[in-house]
């Protein structure tokens, strides 16, 4: 069952729970290493990143019971350190780029760790030097086997450091921090990554016994303390959930209400949907989008048209220029979307074109999108989904086109979006699982 068979054009109606934050649980389940006391986790969502992540810890040795849909009570007291040359590891660590994130607890709690070149997405080269780096200047060494393709990282004794990041690496941030709470003395990481996600780490370990200020800036001071306790941590609604159900509203000419989403933590991405002239309101912390016929793209001031780019946090998530992209096929008016952060995440627009979008793709980082304002709709077609986000803005596209769409690789999809299709159905929209294979490949 490898693909989704959807027949779009209809509106959907009804109330949809977004799931947690998988970004955020990547980093919150490494960090439950970092204490022998157990650690109670909430609004864990269901999706293979993060299971994947889970079953890795269980095989390193922490203790995992899961109290609920959503709720887990880790303990990581013996933790089998031998278990990282292992061929089992090896493949297990692999297949995940969130595998990365265990390097900094393992650092700091055991003084040693090994991690295999990580896998997953395909969306340009995604360098793990910051992680690296930042580790280097806390006074890990580290060797690459290219026998073997694994790093081994040393680090006996770590110290607090200056650290000047070479990029405001989400994840190279919450690794490095990760690793500097239990290092001796101050540690200071300067163009650190500030999104929601990490700003929820660093108040968790706060609550854990660490000593960290700044959060929420791009300098944090972190003071190295001796241990880290135990503690309770729920997970922030995964924003970039929230972003794709605002544009699947929009494209649809649905009335959706999206529960529970945290508004203050969205930073800028509502302010964008609107300048794409989606209307909504927020009722209590539930937006609600009524069903709306057409929707139109702002102009800059001066006429010139918008442009929407993405930016590190408190700038607009990359993860979500790929959906504007999409909502903007059907608005009326244009747009310039400006893909900085990533190369290669703009590829999937072709698929989009043969739907019958009007999109110029002006290199690897620009496509300028021709609004259709609704008057011709896309057409269903058959299609394999690249990325997690893209596979989605495939997904919404599908569910708003005339007729028949054939999306393949579902498994990308399924790595950020839990429980998808069953979610979709509940609102009304005609979605289904086939076996079929892609033409062609």
């Amino acid at each position: 069952m490898n693909a989704f068979e959807i027949i779009g054009g209809k509106p959907l109606k009804g109330e949809i729970i977004p799931q947690g934050a998988k970004n955020e649980a990547l980093q919150i389940l490494s960090a439950v290493l970092l204490t022998e006391e157990p650690m109670t986790i909430s609004n864990i969502p269901d999706i293979k990143d993060v299971n994947k992540l889970i079953d890795l810890l269980a095989a390193l040795g922490v203790k995992i019971n899961r109290i609920d849909k959503d709720t887990y009570v880790f303990e990581a007291k013996d933790i089998n350190i031998d278990y990282f040359q292992s061929p089992e590891f090896k493949e297990k660590g692999g297949g995940l780029r969130g595998s990365i994130m265990i390097v900094g607890p393992l650092l700091a709690r055991f003084g040693k760790a090994a991690i295999p070149k990580p896998g997953g997405d395909k969306i340009g080269r995604r360098r793990l030097d910051t992680h690296f780096l930042g580790f280097e200047k806390l006074g890990a060494k580290f060797v690459y086997d290219a026998t073997t393709h694994f790093f081994n990282v040393d680090a006996t004794e770590l110290k607090g450091s200056y650290i000047l990041l070479d990029e405001a690496s989400v994840t190279g941030t919450a690794n490095i921090v990760m690793a500097a709470v239990l290092a001796k003395g101050t540690t200071t990481i300067y163009n650190a990554a500030c999104e929601p996600y990490l700003q929820q780490l660093c108040k968790m370990l706060n609550r854990m016994g660490a000593k960290i200020s700044g959060i929420g800036s791009n300098l944090l001071t972190i003071e190295g303390v001796e241990r880290l306790g135990g503690t309770s941590h729920r997970m922030l609604p995964d924003m970039i959930e929230i972003g794709s159900f605002i544009g699947l509203a929009a494209m649809t000419g649905s009335e959706i209400t999206i529960k529970d989403v945290c508004f203050e933590e969205l930073g800028v991405i509502p302010s964008v949907f609107s300048r794409l002239g989606i209307k909504f309101e927020l009722r209590g912390d539930d937006i609600f989008i009524p069903s709306q016929e057409s929707y139109e793209i702002d102009t800059f001031i001066d006429g010139s048209i918008l442009t929407i780019s993405d930016a590190p946090w408190p700038g607009f998530t990359p993860d979500l220029l790929s959906i504007v992209l999409v909502v903007a096929t059907q608005a009326k008016g244009n747009v310039l979307i400006h893909q900085k952060m990533f190369e290669s995440r703009l590829f999937f627009v072709d698929k989009l074109i043969d739907m019958g979008a009007q999109i110029i793709l002006c290199d690897p980082h620009r496509a300028t999108v021709i609004g259709l304002n609704k008057s011709h709709h896309l057409r269903g077609i058959e299609m394999t989904s690249p990325d997690i986000r893209a596979g989605v803005s495939l997904l919404i596209a599908a569910l708003s086109a005339k007729g028949k769409s054939v999306i393949h690789n579902i498994e990308q999809i399924e790595r950020g979006y839990q429980d998808i299709e069953e979610r979709l159905r509940k609102l009304g929209a005609d979605i289904k699982r086939i076996d079929a294979e892609p033409k062609g490949h």
